[in-house]
């Protein structure tokens, strides 16, 4: 099978057996999306031989419509248990980080980490389920409350992913918006592109220095700043944070909440919003484009906010 591999440092189209193990499934791969932090991995060298790719969505053998959580854990310590399975003790795998990911023809997932996507969305869509996830965790790390102001920084796949999270818990959010394209679509998922002053909760999208202060300082006195962004480089902060008792809430991936799994609740939401497969994806390659289809996912001015590889082609 064809999978995009990074060989010296650079994502390249090569060959790969086809996988198959009998204690796990095989995912035909319809959609495997380019997050922020595959360019991260590759700039630290951290991605030396491996097949990226953790926003996976295809079809089992028998045609079942998926979605892939990229997670392999012990299941058996306490915090796999309580379905924290991202915090497992024995130190969860992360497909397509920490082993080989969805960039390619076929990937093999556990059984657990399998979600069947409800009717009606297109499964070339529902690489976007993992986002989601990410920003459904966050809503509830955040733990909102009825009435309460939002704004968020950042809107780039994460930034309009809470977007949309919040506004299916019923929360109206502000969101501050770098290029036209991204206002355009965090209207489209009925965000505001006016941010102010004196949120009750304020989720950093972005993960830098300079959105952790603008977090911070257009958060009310006592207010609560998410930090949904992944942060890549140390942070300094002033004594702002201080002065206003901003309470900083880490979010990372995804667990269960109320029992139910959240990134079942992302297929849930996908189902619930599907322009968001318009919205977010503004950019679909086969395989054999890598390289240019990574060079889209850097340069957010040209009007790229996902950027996907379809293996199978869009009419799979």
């Amino acid at each position: 099978m064809k999978v995009v591999r990074v060989i010296d440092g650079q994502p390249t189209l090569t060959d790969a057996p086809t996988p198959s193990d009998p204690n796990q499934f095989r995912v035909k791969v319809a959609a495997v999306g380019i997050c922020g932090s595959d360019l991260h991995m590759i700039d630290n060298k951290m991605a030396e031989g491996r097949v990226l790719g953790h926003e996976i969505s295809g079809h089992l053998d028998d045609g079942t419509p998926v979605a892939v959580e990229p997670l392999r854990s012990c299941g058996h310590c306490g915090n796999c248990k309580e379905g924290e399975r991202h915090r497992c003790d024995a130190g969860a795998d992360i497909i397509g980080v920490f082993s080989d990911g969805g960039m390619g023809e076929y990937l093999l997932a556990p059984p657990e980490a399998l979600v069947r996507l409800p009717s009606g969305i297109k499964v070339t869509d529902a690489s976007l389920v993992e986002n989601l996830a990410v920003a459904v965790h966050a809503v509830n790390r955040a733990r909102m409350q009825a009435g309460e102001r939002v704004g968020i920084i950042g809107a780039g796949p994460i930034g309009l992913a809470t977007a949309a999270a919040l506004r299916r818990a019923g929360f109206d959010a502000d969101i501050s918006a770098r290029h036209d394209h991204q206002a355009t679509a965090a209207q489209s998922i009925g965000a505001n592109v006016e941010v102010s002053d004196g949120y009750d909760v304020v989720f950093d999208a972005v993960g830098s220095t300079s959105s952790l202060l603008e977090s911070v300082r257009r958060c009310r006195y006592g207010g609560r700043v998410c930090m949904v962004g992944s942060f890549w480089d140390p942070v300094e902060l002033d004594m702002t944070i201080l002065m206003a008792e901003v309470t900083l809430v880490p979010a990372m991936m995804y667990s269960q909440t109320a029992g139910e799994r959240e990134i079942s609740s992302a297929a849930e939401l996908l189902s619930e919003m599907p322009q968001l497969g318009d919205a977010l994806i503004t950019h679909r390659y086969p395989l054999d484009g890598a390289t240019e289809a990574f060079a889209t996912a850097r340069d957010r001015s040209s009007g790229a906010i996902k950027v996907v590889f379809e293996p199978h082609g869009a009419a799979f």
